[in-house]
């Protein structure tokens, strides 16, 4: 299912994504090294019913999970890049941490995810797969404009990932958003230009590019969701949920 939004859904679509935006923002904010997963999840819990809004997570049961999510965020650490679910551990002074966050909100969806270092330490090949996850996202926002098609954002993204030095997976990627989380069309982070489908104001896409160090391979852990570097190898994952305007791409997931 592909949905094409009207002016007045795509303003509805405009709160929810303030709404997950600045919930990443202050879960963000209060990280430390020592802050405990299941911590963060009550933390989004906490927001989002207190917003009025429904977690796209909780009840969430595709065919590649293992039964219903049961979280209200994911939190993927070190070499864990997608959909991570909350256990018992608490983050450590230069992990990687990433936060995937999906809410429905007066019936319509936004998606966004951020990957950090916690604490104080800076580690140069950590800091190098944020900025190219993040430069990439940037480069396929800048693609989306009426009348490009899919391939053409996918194609933007996975130049900016390779020049880096890194190898796409395309298994999963980006996606259209509306009134649920995952719909059509699907959108690799890599791809070529002049395919797919054609990008009209009112549609709403989840752009999400990421990587790992060494490896395009993928495990899943025993808890039947979180996927992890198939070496071990550190990831970074970044995501924005934009609106396709007339004249381009409108981030609707910033904080506000």
């Amino acid at each position: 299912m592909i949905e094409i939004f009207t002016p007045a859904e795509v303003d509805r679509a405009r709160r929810t994504g303030a709404l997950v935006g600045q919930i990443l923002d202050t879960i963000r904010s209060r990280v430390v090294p020592g802050t405990n997963l299941l911590e963060i999840d009550a933390w989004a819990k906490e927001m989002i019913l207190g917003a009025g809004a429904v977690s796209c997570y909780v009840d969430y049961a595709p065919s590649f999970g293992r039964g219903p999510f049961g979280h209200y965020i994911c939190t993927a650490v070190n070499d864990a890049v997608l959909h991570g679910m909350p256990h018992d551990e608490r983050v450590a002074d230069g992990d990687l941490l990433t936060l995937d966050l999906a809410v429905t909100l007066d019936g319509i969806s936004a998606d966004a995810a951020v990957s950090f270092i916690v604490g104080e330490a800076r580690p140069a090949e950590s800091v190098a797969l944020i900025e190219a996850t993040e430069r990439a996202l940037a480069a396929g926002i800048a693609a989306a404009k009426p009348g490009a098609k899919v391939g053409d954002l996918s194609r933007a993204i996975g130049t900016v990932l390779k020049q880096a030095g890194y190898s796409v997976n395309v298994e999963f990627g980006g996606h259209g958003i509306g009134t649920t989380m995952h719909q059509d069309p699907h959108v690799p982070n890599a791809g070529r230009p002049g395919r797919g489908f054609v990008l009209r104001p009112g549609l709403l896409l989840a752009l999400e590019p990421w990587v790992m160090v060494d490896t395009d391979q993928l495990v899943t852990d025993d808890d039947g969701w979180t996927l992890r570097s198939a070496t071990g190898c550190r990831t970074a994952h970044t995501e924005h949920t934009i609106a396709i305007t007339e004249t381009g791409a409108e981030i609707l997931t910033l904080p506000r």
